[in-house]
């Protein structure tokens, strides 16, 4: 994670109350419509537009916020990117090295966009493949989800903050599974 002075929060920071919901059927096709609104925004420049996040794991209670990876080749680039975005009605809420966060003015969907081949892009994926998988790694998130929404926090980042340590786990778990597995990006 990078250090807290490198990020730039737009807007500031913000206060939201955390709420779980129980899965929804309908977050694919949110993200299959958001998907198709980045995909005609970027054209080639988007190289995988993929949904991750808890909404991305089916059975596993959420915040109800889509969460898509857009993989360009360069995330430095902005202007090979973000202006597509912006234009496309995506407001940028966090710049910081190898990622920015764009999202909805519904803050319904958030878009995390990073560099092709980066650690962002092969993280989110195998974190996201591995809860798909491994059903005792998704009870573990879920409980923590559930005890960490229950409190409050000064700002949504915090409550990302505390998962940390039990997602290095399920990491760690996950790094093991996908050499035991052969998976792959």
């Amino acid at each position: 994670m990078s250090d807290d002075r490198d990020v730039e929060l737009v807007g500031g920071v913000e206060r939201r109350e955390i709420v779980l919901v129980e899965p929804d059927p309908a977050w694919p096709a949110r993200f299959a419509r958001e998907r198709e609104r980045i995909a005609a925004a970027l054209g080639p420049v988007a190289v995988r537009i993929d949904h991750v996040g808890s909404t991305s794991v089916p059975g596993l209670a959420a915040k109800p916020i889509v969460d898509i990876d857009v993989s360009v080749p360069d995330v430095e680039d902005e202007d090979a990117y973000l202006p597509a975005l912006l234009a496309a009605g995506y407001l940028l809420r966090v710049r910081e090295p190898g990622h920015r966060l764009v999202r909805t003015p519904d803050l319904g969907v958030h878009v995390h966009v990073c560099s092709a081949g980066s650690d962002w892009e092969r993280l989110h994926l195998l974190f996201r493949d591995r809860l798909r998988h491994d059903a005792g790694d998704r009870a573990a998130y879920a409980a923590l989800k559930r005890e960490l929404a229950a409190r409050e926090w000064p700002s949504m980042n915090h409550y990302a903050e505390a998962k940390g340590e039990l997602i290095a786990e399920i990491t760690a778990r996950a790094e093991a599974w996908a050499s035991a597995t052969g998976w792959r990006v």
